[in-house]
């Protein structure tokens, strides 16, 4: 297949959206398919209002539409909500082509921690953008259920996966590590308001914190919080010895749709503490983690759970399974999906005689 992927989140940008695409792109190139990805980097931008690390591309719908169509895409799926993607609908609206969107991001409540408005204000937009898609792709069923309830059915399950090489039990734990006091409760991800770090920086635990990430509001965190170590950004088997050496992953967030490193945690071994919400009600077991409104009580129940029954539910998480279900849910343009398909059912049959 060719397949056209718009999305306004890519690199340099550092988040659990980028990483999904990145990985699911990968797996489906090795697969043989042509992937044509229109990012912002790709036009003039603007940095966001408040989180400068995000770029908002500016261009016409007919720019963007003249790329899709002279690679020839199979299938258009338009990842994000932002600009370009915007632009993007309007062709494929203009146009008769179908298309798939995806649901990666709280975006009315990420919204409304930025401009202190309520989260209702910015539903009419979402029903707007996922209206005219074919598929909505979700990851959880909560999502699932909250979309519905905003009278968005047309939803398809596409989950996510973790690096089971990466990460793994047996990597090494940072030098820094060796100088704390423990038990040692990790935090992983942007460092942005939405994230709600303060909840798990209040907290009344003892041992050390450590916050793995970069992001705007990583500098108001070190001078309110001068006890809390705050490593940067880490990647690869860096990151994995980040999880691997903590007692505790803790997850304050309440936005989030997923939450890639509760899943990347579990599969270092190491249980997560989080709020009831989606993402972790959606992911965890009584076994893997604890979920409570009292995150403080969280954190001290979930030290101590057996890393081996972590392990073996973060091991449920396949990348190679998310790229399938994101395929399958993708629309074919102009019937040409099943061309493909059929030479390659055709193809296989003439080898395999031979």
């Amino acid at each position: 297949m060719k397949i056209a992927l718009v999305t306004d989140a890519w690199h340099p940008q550092v988040n659990g959206v980028v990483r999904t695409l990145d990985t699911v792109v990968g797996l489906l190139r090795d697969q043989g398919h042509e992937i044509l990805v229109i990012s912002p980097d790709q036009y003039r931008s603007l940095p966001a209002p408040s989180y400068p690390e995000i770029r908002l591309a500016f261009t016409r719908a007919r720019t963007v539409g003249r790329r899709i169509e002279d690679f020839g895409a199979d299938a258009v799926h338009l990842a994000t909500e932002g600009p370009l993607c915007v632009q993007a609908l309007r062709w494929c609206v203009r146009n008769g082509r179908p298309f798939t969107s995806a649901y990666h991001t709280q975006f009315p409540e990420y919204l409304a921690k930025r401009t202190g408005l309520s989260p209702r204000a910015f539903w009419p937009y979402i029903r707007w953008f996922h209206r005219k898609s074919e598929a909505i792709m979700v990851s959880t069923d909560s999502i699932r259920n909250q979309l519905r309830a905003e009278r968005l059915d047309h939803v398809h399950h596409w989950s996510r996966g973790v690096d089971l090489d990466n990460f793994r039990p047996d990597a090494p734990s940072p030098a820094v590590y060796g100088k704390l006091q423990g038990p040692i409760q990790l935090y992983v991800g942007r460092v942005a308001v939405e994230k709600n770090i303060e909840a798990f920086l209040r907290s009344e635990q003892p041992g050390s914190k450590v916050v793995v990430g970069d992001g705007p509001a990583l500098a108001g965190l070190q001078s309110r919080y001068p006890d809390v170590h705050f490593a940067g950004r880490k990647s690869g088997r860096e990151l994995a010895g980040y999880y691997a050496g903590a007692d505790v992953l803790v997850f304050p967030s309440r936005t989030d749709t997923f939450g890639l490193v509760i899943i990347e945690a579990l599969a270092c071994g190491t249980p997560v503490a989080a709020y009831p919400v989606t993402g972790p009600v959606d992911i965890l077991t009584d076994a893997s983690g604890v979920m409570d409104e009292d995150l403080n009580g969280a954190i001290k129940r979930a030290i101590g759970l057996d890393p081996a029954d972590c392990i073996a539910h973060g091991k449920r998480f396949s990348w190679d399974a998310s790229a399938r279900q994101f395929l399958d849910g993708l629309v074919a343009q102009d019937r040409r999906l099943d061309f493909h398909m059929s030479r390659r059912i055709l193809a296989k049959a003439i080898f395999a005689r031979v």
